[in-house]
């Protein structure tokens, strides 16, 4: 294949990927909505980083070791999956608190980027399938001789697909109404965004027990 063709069809199939609903979404609108456009913004960002870890280490070959490694495998999927039940054990238990949001979200102190970027990070790194699904698509659509500038473009471009998507979904979610619904029905909100990531990482605390 053709690497300029090669690297149009990984970044295609990587957007439609990075634009599928998942704990990243929810996490993203709700940072966005609940706090402010800087704080889903800074979430936003760290999804992109992670979303370059893993596409990094699929480059080097970390596809390949998961799956042939099944116990480490397990242990990240184990891992990803208690960090996501931590996180939605934290939004159900917050969900009755009442929230005073500024309307000046510029107004919020430099440090306040640092724990939604670390959230937006970890919560990237908490699914280590999709190192597989980068891992998948590379193995797919690569080339079979690719030049080292695809190796060097396509980390950067995925940062952009995958913060750049989240930074929009941010952009959406901390505009006035969106605010303001949430606020009206933050409790039921909270609950629906706990259960949904709960249930992703229920799901991959299973998968990582082996069946009996």
């Amino acid at each position: 294949m053709d690497p300029i063709l090669a690297f149009v069809s990984i970044v295609a199939a990587i957007a439609v990927g990075a634009a599928s609903p998942g704990p990243s979404f929810v996490l993203v609108a709700r940072t966005s909505i609940a706090v402010s456009r800087r704080a889903g913004l800074a979430t936003a960002f760290g999804m992109g980083i992670g979303g370059v870890c893993f596409a990094s280490l699929a480059l080097l070959g970390l596809h390949t070791l998961l799956s042939h490694v099944g116990w480490l495998y397990a242990a990240l999927k184990l891992a990803g999956g208690a960090y996501l039940l931590y996180l939605a054990f934290r939004i159900w238990r917050g969900a009755p608190d009442a929230l005073v949001v500024d309307e000046d979200s510029r107004s919020a102190p430099t440090g306040s980027i640092v724990q939604p970027l670390l959230f937006g990070l970890l919560t990237q790194l908490s699914n280590p399938k999709t190192a597989l699904v980068y891992g998948s698509i590379f193995a797919a659509l690569m080339p079979a001789d690719p030049p080292l500038w695809l190796f060097a473009i396509l980390p950067p471009a995925i940062f952009l697909i995958e913060a750049g998507w989240y930074a929009i979904v941010a952009a959406v979610f901390s505009a006035g109404r969106p605010r303001a619904a949430y606020l009206r029905s933050k409790h039921w909100i909270d609950r629906v965004a706990a259960a949904a990531i709960g249930a992703l990482g229920a799901r991959l605390v299973v998968d990582a027990v082996p069946p009996p």
